[in-house]
């Protein structure tokens, strides 16, 4: 589905780009500054650096905006919105969310919370009387930590063959309704689509009006989001990108999914300029109360909060999510102790977003980055590299295994190709292929027990079975 890269989750749909899974994936400028300070100058440069370095290995095209403490450094866009008729990406150009989206939703569930229409606690069928017996234990705050056991219907068998069919919240229900949960309710973690559909019919219930309607009128319109709304094939949109996907064939239009199936899962559009006005207003008090906001960024499980992923790292604290949908990959990020705000919405699909977000939020926090051309690989005996070889579990269902073949390290991914991992020191290894590195640990009698894969920002840990 996507070019081979390192990546955390997957490169292209169904809605999301963060899964529990680690996927081994191989990954014209409009320029628009505002604010920049000369001594931020050089960090400017090489942030436009470093996304253009993306662009011209085709893993990126779209618009991306950096924003400090309210003040815009970076606004710019990357290729085209739309190849055919060579218009350039800009701050204004709307791309599709995909699982961006989800925090929308949840963020409309906790105003529906705060009015007392909505109890965290509630099963489901309180708002869904007909919801069936398995899902007695299942909570509106289990839909929005992905702890409910609901399984994804976009992982199901026949999502390819009727995603380009118009639905409706009930009929989607109806595909996962009956199906067995994958766990019992707050007793595990698995990312599911599933739950944000509910989760969109628990709006409609509670709300007394559509999804659509009620995110534009209690999210958007408060906030000034005039570029934002639910998207349709069918609206004539200004500026709004085309979708692509990459091939062995080169770049083509990328698949066709009707917009009524995502939901409150993944089918919001917006811009750059747009999503940071959302930054601003959501970590700014202007829609939640302080209550209500810690909770909805407060981690439950796997990272994962309510359509939040709340990392830290390095005495970094990250609220991010990312998403994927068919001809587009977005992510978000804000550092709240900074008030820095990193947006990249792509119309290209592959991890080009997810990477580019996670170089230019480094940047702006002042540390340095280095590209992939730019690392120098030192020589090693082969005999030491038999050291590295082993299984390295990244989750219950993928790994990657390590092993030596003709004098090489290599790296192959459960059901991937296999890429060298050159030596950049004794125990730290890049891809050339991609803007990954791999380091691996060691037990105190020095025996090596794990690797750390670093890449987009993230470092994901597997230890050696």
């Amino acid at each position: 589905m996507s070019k081979t890269v390192l990546s955390n989750g997957c490169a292209r749909g169904p809605y999301q780009a963060r899964r529990v899974g680690v996927r081994l994936t191989l990954v014209g400028l409009a320029a628009f500054a505002l604010s920049a300070t000369p001594a931020f100058a050089q960090d400017l440069q090489r942030m436009d650096q470093v996304v253009r370095a993306s662009v011209e290995a085709e893993e990126f095209s779209g618009s991306v905006l950096v924003a400090r403490d309210g003040e815009v450094l970076l606004d710019r866009g990357y290729g085209f919105a739309n190849r055919e008729w060579s218009i350039p990406n800009d701050g204004d150009t709307k791309f599709r969310l995909g699982s961006v989206s989800k925090q929308f939703t949840a963020v409309a569930i906790m105003i529906l919370n705060e009015r007392g229409l909505v109890d965290l606690d509630a099963p489901v069928k309180t708002y869904l009387p007909d919801a069936p017996e398995t899902w007695e234990g299942v909570t509106v705050r289990h839909l929005l930590t992905h702890t409910s056991g609901v399984p994804s219907f976009t992982g199901f068998d026949d999502y390819e063959a009727l995603k380009t069919l118009p639905t409706t919240v009930d009929s989607l229900i109806a595909r996962f309704r009956d199906r067995p949960l994958d766990f019992q309710p707050g007793e595990g973690w698995d990312y599911s689509n599933s739950g944000y559909i509910l989760l969109t019919a628990v709006v409609e219930k509670a709300g007394g009006k559509s999804y659509a309607e009620f995110v534009a009128e209690n999210l958007f319109q408060p906030l000034g989001m005039s570029d934002s709304g639910y998207d349709s094939h069918a609206a004539i949109l200004s500026r709004r990108a085309s979708g692509y996907a990459p091939t062995a064939r080169g770049i083509v239009n990328a698949d066709y999914v009707d917009m009524s199936i995502p939901q409150g899962a993944g089918a919001l559009y917006s811009t750059t300029r747009d999503l940071l006005k959302w930054e601003q207003g959501l970590f700014g008090g202007r829609l939640l109360s302080p209550d209500s906001l810690t909770l909805l960024t407060t981690p439950v499980r796997n990272q994962y909060a309510f359509g939040l992923v709340v990392s830290e790292a390095g005495g970094n604290t990250t609220v991010a999510h990312s998403g994927g949908i068919e001809g587009f990959n977005t992510h978000m990020a804000y550092d709240p102790v900074r008030r820095m705000t990193v947006i990249v919405l792509g119309n290209l699909n592959g991890p080009g977003p997810d990477q580019v977000a996670g170089s230019l939020l480094a940047l702006a926090r002042g540390e340095a980055v280095t590209l992939p051309n730019e690392r120098q690989a030192i020589a090693v005996a082969p005999d030491a590299l038999h050291a590295f070889e082993g299984v390295y579990e990244l989750a219950p269902t993928f790994a990657i295994t390590v092993s030596v073949e003709d004098g090489k390290l290599m790296a192959q991914a459960t059901g991937q190709d296999s890429f060298e991992l050159h030596p950049e020191s004794d125990n730290l290894f890049f891809l050339r292929e991609v803007d990954a590195q791999v380091s691996f640990t060691r037990d105190a009698a020095g025996a090596v027990d794990g690797l750390i894969l670093h890449q987009g920002g993230r470092d994901s840990r597997a230890p050696k079975k």
